[in-house]
Formats: structure tokens, sequence, C-alpha cells
């Protein structure tokens, strides 16, 4: 079964170019970004990727096999997920293909992993978040680890990306675990 991958206009574009990549090496992924997505990620420097396995879907195509729940996908991941997103997932509204992915997986019963981007957090923030793990979704923000003695902003990435991976059971050697020698 193919994975959906959202990646929505908050810095950390890195972060799902990454997963994007290591999904495809696995299966099929559909991937959608919003406008603001391209815009940040361009800002950023990261290339939006491209791979065989990797059909790339226009936020606004809601004929997309991914907008019925009648269409199986393994996970549905948005990373990053602004503020705004992860507030009309929550409250049910899905004005893009992203967001009514995500709301496919909540009805289904699919893992949704949300990859919140931003600092501080408010009480509005907050209570989504909280909606949202209530109604099944797991909230994963990228917090930074040195146990395992990154070196390189890649390193930080990769342990994101691992812990998502390992969130929707997704073998990998990303990073060195806790408890494992180097």
């Amino acid at each position: 079964m193919p994975f959906f991958l959202g990646i929505t206009g908050a810095s950390g574009s890195v972060i799902g170019a990454r997963l994007a990549e290591e999904l495809a090496k696995r299966d099929k992924v559909f991937l959608c970004l919003t406008k603001c997505a391209r815009f940040i990620a361009q800002r950023e420097g990261v290339k939006v990727p491209g791979a065989e396995n990797i059909t790339l879907l226009d936020e606004e195509d809601f004929s997309s096999p991914v907008a019925s729940g009648s269409f199986r996908l393994k996970a549905c991941i948005i990373a990053p997920c602004s503020m705004g997103t992860l507030a009309r997932i929550a409250n049910g509204i899905s004005s893009n293909l992203i967001e009514r992915a995500a709301d496919i997986a909540l009805k289904e019963g699919w893992p949704l992993v949300i990859v919140p981007r931003e600092t501080p957090l408010n009480a509005v923030h907050l209570e989504n978040m909280l909606k949202l793990a209530s109604s099944g979704a797991r909230i994963v923000p990228p917090v930074l680890t040195f146990y395992h003695n990154p070196k390189t902003i890649d390193d930080l990435v990769n342990f994101v990306v691992g812990r998502i991976l390992d969130i929707i059971g997704v073998e990998h050697k990303l990073y060195r675990r806790w408890g494992h020698e180097a």
C-alpha cells in the first residue's frame, strides 16, 4: 500500500523532503505540497524530491485517489505541518487535498502523523494538538536530540525522520538508538 505525505508552509521542508526519499525506497508515495510549502522550500534551499516511486499531487485536486477512503493508504504524514493546517484538520475542515487526506486517515483509523512546526506554542495550538491526539493522530514535534551524537544537520533531520518511520512501522537505520553503542 502507498504512503501519503503532505508538506505544508512551515519551516522544516527538509524533513518532508528527506521523509519522501526514505518512503520512496520502500513503496509508492503520493506527495502533495501546498503553494506556501513550495515557497518555503525554495527559501530554505530544499528541492522537492522526484523519484520513480513519487507521484506529485496538486493541493486542489480532489479527484485524486487519496481524496477517498476507498483508496487504501499505509499511512498519512504531514511533515512539516503548519498550525493553520493542524487547526483545520483538528476541526474537520478539508480545504485542500492534504487536509482531506488527513481527515480520511482519521475516519478510516489509518496512521496519521502530524509534525508541527511552531514555537512557542499557544493554548490554541496545544488544544488542537490534543484534539488530534484524542482522535488517534500521532503528534511528532521535530525535537532536537543529542544522545546519538549528531555531527551535522542531516544527523538531526535523520533522527526526526527515523522517529516518524518508527511510528508507522517502517524499519530503518537512520540514527543510533538509545542503548546501542556507536
